[in-house]
């Protein structure tokens, strides 16, 4: 999925290898280098998403988040912190903030996380009773889920991460979003809880085909449809 993105971002080099960086994944970027340039940015273009950096020149990052929420502006945004504590990412979440990246930046993980929002939009403004990904369904709102039309026993552990991997749409999740969505912040992120329900998950759904979930080393799981 190609996006519009503005990326609110000081550090002049920092600035420029995510531009290319994200140019690699086929996003259209415009660069703002402080909050009074983003503003003017956001009032004439209709961008798909904002990445914005924490710490900025004029007015800082947070602060510029809140007047874009007040300002009725619902563009998802993405914060790009060196801050890496729960009460910052609190704050940030609070002011309005979708989702954050700690530096140093990985390319992956933003992109996952790009396009994590944007699906994420579409669904609040699609809303479905099912999601599927080939031969694998799953309900939301009923807590069911199916494959090759047999139905699944699943945990609600095991239920949640198979309905982000769907929701994911062929992308990769990576092991820290689905930390963060299913665990919530209180959980070390070296931890290998991930893996282990990721095992049980494939154990339930290889009965009724082949794996379907696919390994990215270092990052986390995609799902083949």
């Amino acid at each position: 999925m190609t996006l519009q993105v503005l990326l609110v971002e000081d550090d002049r080099e920092l600035q420029r290898q995510l531009v290319a960086q994200l140019a690699q994944f086929g996003h259209e970027v415009r660069t703002a280098d402080d909050g009074h340039a983003a503003l003017a940015l956001v009032a004439q273009h209709a961008f798909d998403i904002v990445v914005l950096d924490w710490m900025l020149p004029k007015v800082d990052g947070i602060s510029l988040l809140r007047e874009l929420r007040e300002n009725g502006m619902n563009v998802p945004v993405l914060m790009l912190t060196a801050l890496g504590q729960v009460a910052d990412k609190l704050e940030g979440f609070e002011a309005g903030a979708d989702d954050y990246v700690v530096k140093p930046v990985d390319a992956l993980e933003l992109n996952a996380r790009l396009q994590a929002l944007m699906r994420a939009r579409r669904a609040t403004q699609q809303p479905t009773d099912t999601v599927s990904a080939g031969d694998i369904v799953v309900s939301p709102s009923r807590m069911l889920a199916w494959r090759g039309g047999q139905a699944l026993s699943l945990s609600r552990t095991e239920f949640s991460l198979l309905l982000e991997l769907v929701r994911a749409d062929g992308a990769v999740v990576t092991r820290a979003m689905l930390i963060e969505r299913i665990w919530g912040h209180d959980i070390v992120p070296t931890t290998n809880i991930v893996d282990a329900h990721i095992k049980h998950l494939r154990a339930k759904l290889v009965k009724h085909g082949e794996d379907p979930i696919g390994t990215v080393r270092g990052i986390g799981y995609v799902l083949r449809a």
